[in-house]
């Protein structure tokens, strides 16, 4: 029988293992199976094996950087409680609201973007733990600190700094999803196997259902998420919602006779029975201007303001119809899903025929609603019902008035305007 031999004592270490997908996948399973309504955002993340993240860490694009040492090292339970936290980053958009604060308050350096992933790791941590979910060794809590639960990181920001109570916290790195500035780990926009900003919307969208499905299983934190999620929260919409709603119940919209309850009239022509003025939801159809000139975002914007104008007439969707317009109009859609509704376009710009092609429809619509960045010819006469026009932002081109083909952004004055993501 031969001896093992013995290592020299200048033999290198081994190489760390690769990363234990299998015990990764199941602490992904049991925290799904724990937390189900986050289930589609959990399998939505894309696992990226990364010898440069100290435990755990995800990016605006929806990958998650994973630790090796990390997974070898850390129970599944806690890492189902890993998984739960990280995906929280991006499901409350931490990356692009860290963008924000950044810019508003002049927060700049690195201690600056430590203390927003210490904020929102306070705003997510202080109650998804428990039944069912461990909590991660060092994971942090708002009363570490002395400071109260419930707050978002915009509030929890001012409440302290970094310090003496903070220093054994400088390991902290969620990545680049939790704060908005981008680690050298990161892929990028260009790498493999991001998600686009509509894709993060469509999981949002669905992880927010699920909550206001069975709201009783769902902590107090992501039950007001579900409610904020895709809720108006600029004046913007506001406007738009009431411009449409002044629309429909004006004079005119949405009128009509019918027999189903006799005039009051009636009594004074004995024998007659007269018809009554009676209110029936309205019809509106939503012109989509679908040239080259509007972007993808807007054209999902589009689509989130034409399912509030379904709520916004009762909720009853074959009342609506959506036209997609470029140069030339396509035909009216009836409204059963946003998503299903096609946007075809890509050329030049005529609302006109946008305008046209909603007038022939029968019956005929009581309000046409027109989603556009504003550069296109308007038809010369009001339309023969209320108009509300929505208009995506430009920046001004002041200087170019002189240009052969400059279109002046300003719709008729026979137009109800709304300037779509306009501040207070």
């Amino acid at each position: 029988m031969t001896a093992t031999p013995t290592p020299y004592p200048d033999t290198p270490p081994p190489l760390d293992p690769p990363l234990d997908l299998g015990k990764l996948y199941t602490a992904r399973l049991h925290a799904a199976r724990v937390r189900p309504y986050l289930a589609t955002a959990l399998f939505a993340l894309r696992t990226v094996e990364s010898r440069r993240v100290p435990t755990m860490a995800v990016d605006r694009y929806w990958r998650c950087y994973v630790s090796p040492r990390f997974v070898r090292r850390t129970p599944v339970e806690e890492l189902a409680g890993v998984w739960v936290h990280e995906v929280s980053h991006l499901l409350r958009d931490h990356h692009g609201r860290g963008d924000r604060v950044a810019r508003e308050r002049g927060l700049t350096g690195p201690g600056d973007r430590l203390r927003m992933n210490i904020a929102a790791d306070f705003e997510i941590n202080d109650d998804i733990y428990g039944d069912g979910l461990a909590r991660p060794q060092g994971a942090v809590h708002p009363g570490r600190l002395g400071l109260p639960e419930d707050q978002l990181m915009e509030d929890y920001l001012p409440m302290f700094g970094l310090g003496p109570r903070t220093q054994d916290l400088a390991w902290l790195d969620c990545g680049s999803g939790a704060d908005g500035l981008e680690r050298e780990w990161d892929l990028g926009p260009e790498g493999a196997d991001g998600l686009s900003e509509q894709q993060q919307d469509a999981v949002r969208f669905r992880v927010a259902r699920a909550i206001e499905g069975r709201p009783g299983d769902a902590p107090k934190g992501w039950r007001r998420w579900a409610e904020e999620a895709f809720q108006p929260v600029l004046p913007w919409r506001q406007l738009l919602g009431a411009a449409l709603r002044s629309a429909v119940s004006g004079p005119g919209a949405g009128d009509d006779y019918g027999y189903g309850r006799p005039s009051r009239r009636s009594a004074g022509v004995p024998g007659t029975v007269l018809p009554s003025l009676r209110r029936r939801p309205p019809r509106v159809t939503v012109v989509v201007d679908t040239s080259g000139s509007v972007t993808d975002d807007e054209l999902g914007s589009a689509l989130t303001e034409i399912t509030a104008i379904a709520r916004a007439v009762g909720g009853r969707r074959d009342l609506v119809g959506v036209v997609s317009c470029d140069a030339a109009a396509h035909r009216v859609h009836p409204l059963c899903q946003a998503g299903e509704i096609p946007l075809i376009g890509g050329g030049g710009t005529d609302l006109r025929s946008g305008f046209a092609r909603a007038l022939r429809a029968n019956p005929r619509p009581d309000v046409v609603v027109a989603l556009t960045d504003g550069q296109t010819p308007w038809p010369e006469r009001r339309p023969p019902c209320r108009t509300v026009v929505g208009l995506f932002p430009r920046p001004s081109r002041r200087g170019y008035e002189d240009e052969r083909d400059y279109v002046p952004r300003t719709p008729p004055d026979w137009a109800r305007v709304v300037v779509i993501g306009s501040a207070p």
